[in-house]
């Protein structure tokens, strides 16, 4: 830092003086700084990561293991030790799982590419070495974009460099002709991601304008330089001799990069025409949408056939070598690792030229494989079943409780690895049953002997003899209205969490005996409102609880011990934070670990977004006809679903933006979003379960209906089964096909 530019970019590093503790600590990766292994990045629980510098790779080993033996965490199907964080990017990808998991379809396009960027050093914490995203469409100009012609789509097997033969001539005949003894030679003299291109993208968007402005000495750059069109981006490069830019991951999630919100002036082109927002494709109607097709486009059959190729180029065997040489992709040697030693430069001035030299050229990630990656299964192979003869019926079956009282929750943990897979109910006189989850297998081959249903009903309830091990008779307070937001089902199926008591408590039950195990005090008035976090292995998750004191608390849920806080034994346990802003009852929560947020709702007013550290982010801003939120989900792509009283759905974005707005004539009791955040799916009085498309609110499909209302609905872990709790005391099953209303897949149905 020179002195003179310090106070502008000071003030977004305002929390790093600091400490952050041990035990947040989940992730330890080594991390390269200007191309040497002397960088450690450490990532926290609520979402934040800090990279740190030190002088040379003995500290780094001293550093490591002086913090928590947590490894990269538990995402990648590595062991938590400190030899993996001080593992090399090789040695990380050969003994991950990721590889065989985007094989078999368990992970997304997206998902693979962040795993193969943060594995190989790339990180959002240096804008040097920022996360590397290919183009993948190819025409920006139509009014509609098809995304069955391959003709859309780039091709990944060559670099952006060798896409426009012409343009790929004048770089071979460079590489053929160089004769420098001094510089090895090169195709491209300029990289595929620099820190100057990153600020490019996100130019219109704090703290990257901030960071802009000061590389540039104060000044915006030139109008015609600026990143103002799409077409234009990408038309530059496939001509320009000085231009292979490949994408960050933004163009795929951030639609907000393309507006620019904070009405910047950024100067008047040549041409006359002055630079605000990014100009979108003409098939685009709102840079949401943009992001929307160009994810869709990602994710596409075309992609997922080819992607290895592309990355085979930017990770693999085609980084350097004689390898990248035949594929025309070899950059300007100070960009590749080992290319230099620092430390071994006694003269200053020379380091300092070699630093800002490695500095601006960008850097090539660290290489992961030296043998060609292998292609994705083809979604046929995955699923055969998916393209089979549609289910017999889209009622699988129907189970009755003894009881008559309405089913207020079901919770569906089936995932493969449980212990005891179970469709647990909860009734409104809070009795519940711990139903054996069989799964469809036998559904989907009815001729066998064999036939199994896939839900056998909890013995103690058929029986009627230990019903005392499955009912609750705490008593809540009077003025409580049960509904499925007042439990939780712990991912193990091993506990209940119910709110509502007189004394302002939570408490937890033991799903096996029915017992009393914990009680938790923190609000000041009746907890009206619970839900969870999606679960860590191990079981952790966060708790929330939502109070009339219009406050939240957000608990720590512990796997190991089965209770909030570290051992159920003690009196005391504190909540993680304390989130305000709501002036009343707080009727509806939900919380989202994966993007660290919170969403909430109370009776009168409306729905706040807070940081998992309790600050207050945003208000969601509903029409005016929509009062009182009654039920909230979001999903970890950062779609917030709102119902409200009346019929009334909004469709926020996380930096709550109202997409979508729209009014249905049932009273809904109960609403899921799918993994991907592309369905929804609703229930209410009516006892119809709708599917809905959630980009448009669009429905799709409806289930055939109930003699009953709906109160309570879960998904199987593998989203084929809807199960539904009924006003009338049972539970119907549906089966689902998501693939059914996908772009391209329907065709085969």
């Amino acid at each position: 830092f020179r002195n003179e530019q310090r106070p502008a970019i000071l003030s977004y590093t305002e929390g790093l003086h600091g400490k952050w503790l041990f035990t947040e600590i989940r992730a330890v990766f080594s991390r390269r700084y200007l191309l040497q292994n002397t960088a450690l990045e450490v990532f926290m629980a609520n979402r934040t990561a800090v990279m740190f510098n030190f002088p040379d790779a003995v500290t780094v080993k001293k550093v490591v293991h002086s913090l928590p033996r947590v490894g990269l965490g538990t995402n990648f199907g590595l062991p938590q030790t400190r030899r993996i964080s001080l593992a090399t990017p090789k040695q990380l990808f050969k003994t991950s799982n990721m590889m065989q998991r985007w094989q078999r379809r368990e992970i997304s396009n997206f998902e693979y590419l962040m795993f193969l960027n943060t594995i190989a050093g790339r990180t959002y914490n240096d804008l040097n070495q920022y996360p590397v995203f290919p183009w993948i469409i190819t025409n920006y100009d139509s009014p509609e974009l098809d995304l069955t012609l391959p003709s859309n789509y780039r091709d990944l097997s060559k670099p952006i460099g060798a896409l426009n033969p012409k343009r790929a001539a004048f770089f071979s005949d460079r590489y053929e002709t160089w004769e420098d003894d001094q510089v090895p030679k090169f195709h491209y003299g300029t990289h595929y991601s620099t820190s100057s291109f990153t600020l490019m993208w996100l130019l219109r968007i704090e703290p990257f304008t901030t960071f802009f402005l000061n590389f540039q000495g104060g000044k915006f750059d030139h109008a015609d330089r600026t990143f103002s069109s799409l077409s234009r981006a990408w038309r530059n490069c496939q001509r320009d001799t000085s231009d292979v830019k490949e994408l960050i991951p933004e163009f795929f999630y951030l639609p907000e990069m393309f507006v620019n919100a904070n009405n910047y002036n950024l100067g008047v082109m040549e041409d006359g025409t002055v630079v605000s927002d990014v100009d979108l494709p003409p098939w685009a109607k709102s840079s949401e949408e943009f992001v929307r097709i160009n994810r869709q486009a990602l994710e596409s059959e075309f992609v997922s056939c080819q992607l290895h190729q592309w990355i085979d180029l930017i990770f693999g065997y085609k980084q350097q070598g004689p390898e990248a040489a035949r594929a025309l992709n070899v950059f300007y040697y100070l960009t590749y690792e080992g290319a230099v030693n620092l430390s071994s430069i006694n003269d200053p001035m020379l380091r300092e030229a070699v630093e800002s030299q490695i500095r601006s050229f960008g850097q090539t990630p660290s290489q992961l494989l030296i043998e060609p990656h292998p292609p994705r299964s083809s979604a046929m192979q995955v699923t055969p079943m998916m393209f089979t003869e549609q289910m017999q019926q889209d009622v699988i079956m129907v189970l009755k409780f003894p009881s008559n009282s309405p089913v207020t929750h079901v919770a569906a943990n089936t995932q493969p690895g449980l212990a005891s897979p179970a469709i647990i109910t909860v009734t409104a006189n809070r009795l519940f049953s711990v139903n054996k989850w069989h799964g469809l297998a036998g559904h989907q081959n009815a001729g066998e002997q064999q036939y199994q249903l896939p839900v056998e009903i909890d013995p103690l309830i058929a029986s009627n003899v230990g019903s005392h091990r499955r009912q609750i008779s705490d008593l809540l307070d009077q003025s409580i209205q049960i509904s499925s937001q007042c439990f939780i089902i712990t991912a193990d199926n091993r506990f209940i969490l119910l709110c509502g008591f007189w004394d302002k408590s939570f408490r937890v039950y033991s799903t096996d005996t029915g017992k009393l195990t914990q009680i938790v005090f923190g609000h000041r008035d009746v907890v009206t409102c619970l839900a969870r976090s999606e679960s860590y292995i191990g079981g952790d998750c966060y708790v929330l609880t939502g109070s009339r004191d219009a406050t939240l608390l957000l608990w720590y849920w512990n796997g190991k011990h089965s209770s909030i806080g570290e051992s159920p034994g003690t009196e005391f346990t504190t909540p993680r934070a304390i989130l305000t802003g709501h002036d009343c009852e707080v009727t509806s929560v939900s919380v989202c670990a994966e993007l660290g947020l919170v969403i909430s709702g109370c009776k009168e007013g409306p729905c706040l977004v807070h940081s998992m550290n309790g600050d207050l982010l945003r208000t969601l801003e509903a029409p005016e006809s929509c009062l009182r939120p009654r039920l909230i989900q979001s999903s970890t792509e950062g779609h917030c679903m709102i119902y409200y009283d009346k019929g009334h759905f909004c469709l926020f974005s996380i930096n709550g933006k109202l997409l979508r707005h729209m009014e249905v004539q049932d009273n809904i009791k109960a609403m899921l979003l799918s993994r991907d955040g592309q369905y929804l799916l609703t229930g209410g009085d009516g006892g119809v379960v709708s599917v809905w498309q959630v980009s448009d609110l669009k429905q799709l499909f409806t289930f055939p209906g109930c003699d009953a209302g709906i109160r309570s609905m879960a998904m199987s872990h593998d989203q084929r089964c809807i199960i539904t709790g009924m006003a009338s005391g049972s539970i119907v099953l549906f089966y689902n096909d998501f693939n059914r209303w996908h772009h391209e897949y329907q065709t085969r149905y």
